[in-house]
Formats: C-alpha cells, sequence, structure tokens
C-alpha cells in the first residue's frame, strides 16, 4: 500500500470529528440514520493521511478494500481507454462519497486523484458489509446512494450524447452551484477547484471551447468569471439554457 495511504489511526486521530458532531453528516452516510446507528458507524471509520494535489486515493484494478467520504477539499475520477485516453467522470466534493464502483465486483474500476489537499473518511467494505445487515438505516443510505450514483451516471450520458456545449457548461455550473447550496454554502458564488483542461475532458469538449463559453456568458452578464472563481449573476437565464425554466432570454449564440 502506499505511504501516503496508510491508515494513520493514531497520529491523525485527534483530528477525526464523529459522524454525528461532522457538518457534513446530512450529505453522508449518517443522513436519515438513529443516533445509534450513527455512533456504530462512527466506531468504523478510519482517518488517513490527507492527500496532496494529484495524490492518488486509489486507482484503477486495485482491489476495492474501503468506501471514502470526502471531508475536505476533492477528487476527480477517471477511466483509461484501450488506447490510453483518459476520461473523467466524476468530481466529488465535501460530503461525497467515492469507492462504489468496486463494491459489487471487488475491484476499482476507475483511478482517483485529489485535485487539491484532501481528507478522507475511510469505511473498511468488510465492515461496512456486516453493518448493512444488522443496521436498517445503513442499508436504507446504501441504496439511497447507489440510486443517486445510477441516476448521475444517467446524466453524464446525456450530457455527452445529446446536449450541445452551450447546454453542457450550463448544466455543469448549475450542478455546482446545486451541491454548493446543500452544503449550506455560497450557491451563487465558488471557487471551481479543477482546471479548465478537465472540465473540458468531464464534458467532452475542447478547452476552447470551455473558455470561449465561459466568456460569452459573462458577456452576456450571466456569470462573472475572475480565474477560477465564478459568479452567478443570472440564475434564472442559466437554467433557461438546459430547459429549466421559461420566459427568460437566452445568451447570444445559444442554439437550444
Amino acid at each position: 500500500m502506499n505511504e501516503v495511504n496508510k491508515p494513520q489511526l493514531v497520529t491523525f486521530d485527534r483530528l477525526k470529528v464523529s459522524c454525528a458532531q461532522c457538518n457534513l453528516n446530512e450529505l453522508c452516510f449518517p443522513h436519515g440514520m438513529s443516533p445509534e446507528e450513527m455512533g456504530s458507524l462512527d466506531a468504523v471509520v478510519e482517518q488517513r493521511k490527507p492527500l496532496q494535489k494529484n495524490d492518488h486515493l486509489y486507482r484503477e484494478g486495485d482491489a476495492s478494500n474501503a468506501i471514502y467520504a470526502v471531508r475536505s477539499g476533492s477528487v476527480k475520477t477517471l477511466v483509461e481507454s484501450p488506447n490510453g485516453d483518459e476520461q473523467i467522470v466524476g468530481f466529488h466534493l465535501p460530503g461525497e462519497l467515492l469507492g462504489l464502483d468496486g463494491f459489487m465486483e471487488g475491484g476499482h474500476t476507475c483511478t482517483a486523484i485529489a485535485l487539491e489537499t484532501t481528507s478522507v473518511c475511510v469505511i473498511p467494505m468488510l465492515k461496512l458489509e456486516e453493518m448493512c445487515g444488522v443496521l436498517p438505516g445503513l442499508q436504507h443510505q446504501m441504496n439511497r446512494i447507489m440510486s443517486k450514483v445510477v441516476t448521475e451516471d444517467h446524466l453524464m450520458l446525456l450530457m455527452l450524447g445529446k446536449m450541445s456545449a452551450e447546454e453542457k457548461i450550463a448544466t455543469f455550473m448549475l450542478s455546482i452551484s446545486r451541491r454548493m447550496k446543500e452544503r449550506h454554502w455560497k450557491a451563487s458564488e465558488f471557487v471551481l477547484s479543477m482546471p479548465r483542461q478537465d472540465i473540458a475532458n468531464y464534458l467532452g469538449l475542447a478547452v476552447e471551447t470551455v473558455s470561449r463559453l465561459f466568456a460569452q456568458y459573462q458577456e452576456a452578464g450571466i456569470i462573472k468569471v475572475d480565474r477560477r472563481r465564478i459568479s452567478i449573476l443570472d440564475l434564472p437565464r442559466l437554467k433557461t439554457i438546459v430547459g429549466e425554466n421559461d420566459g427568460a432570454k437566452t445568451v447570444k449564440g445559444h442554439k437550444g
């Protein structure tokens, strides 16, 4: 096991925040669980040394022995095609889970890389499976999480296959905005932890297209861009681009 991924249960135990006290618990595993169930889950959660930017949490093909919850920072997941091309399949923010790709098969089908300094909570797979058998709340939560993953996969396929470039960028920004709101952070102003190249890869666009559309939306007064800081100035118009709102003007040049 890579040194950076070894559990540091003694050195880092003082950094541990229990599930019940964590301000992300409504987004993570404990959501909908009783205090007793949360206590049982907290007893098996491990902490690891924080990942630095570009560190691997796990690699495609690694044995899957845990599920991870992002506590701070952010992580991208990607898959590699037979010809060596990489496709980013997700960006994971605090309170979100990683490692579910290996839950059934026993091995990871994607690679997870830290986008910045990132800390994660580690839930050992064997202990999690045992607990699901005796804690109804945890089993229900697992089912909810799996359903959410399937929904997100369907949206990803829709973006790559059917959406225009304008719709992809708008959908991406709306997704980040909603996830900020879920965390009780500013939904209209956020800093993107991922570079333009990663956004372009994820959305199946050229980097130049991403930069052009950011500039186009800024010129239209929909957003303000300051390097990686995004301010949403006109949320209704942004929603209109993806068909979520009626009656507002669309950005100049949008073909629908």
